[in-house]
């Protein structure tokens, strides 16, 4: 068997260091979304609703019934990945599932009275988040716009 060395690396931190962790996008990003996320908890919690399931009634407060396929289109997410969160939502009383009615081979996620008056109150939270951030509306919708050409870019082949 080998033996275990240790290494020591020799700092070498510069202003224009390429691999300084200040430096990288995908660190801002990631610290970014991770306080943001943690901002929505408590205005959620009322709701009995994650921030994952938050965007799920996001999608069908904009259109509602929609197919599983669409909803994971719109979210970005794989239907595997959806599905646990649409179980969630539908103990939870906010959704239900059946058939499509344009398409009884696909499934369909409708919102439930409980899951459309919820959006009342899903309403106080963009406020409530601004004020947090203490950012206007066009600052934010700046910030966004920067964000969705990112994940545009990350789309597109090389």
């Amino acid at each position: 068997m080998g033996s275990l060395a240790l290494v020591t690396v020799q700092a070498r931190r510069t202003p224009d260091d390429p691999l300084a962790l200040d430096r990288q996008v995908c660190f801002a990003l990631a610290v970014a979304s991770r306080n943001v996320i943690g901002l929505y908890r408590p205005l959620l919690e009322p709701m009995g609703i994650t921030h994952p399931q938050y965007l799920v009634m996001l999608a069908l407060w904009e259109e509602a019934p929609l197919k599983v396929s669409e909803l994971a289109r719109r979210l970005s997410l794989e239907p595997a990945t959806l599905s646990p969160l649409l179980k969630r939502l539908e103990s939870n009383g906010m959704i239900t599932r059946g058939r499509d009615p344009k398409d009884d081979r696909a499934l369909a996620v409708s919102l439930t009275a409980k899951g459309s008056e919820a959006r009342a109150q899903a309403e106080r939270i963009p406020p409530a988040i601004m004020a947090r951030l203490d950012m206007g509306l066009g600052e934010l919708e700046e910030l966004r716009d920067s964000l969705t050409r990112l994940i545009e870019a990350t789309r597109q082949d090389p």
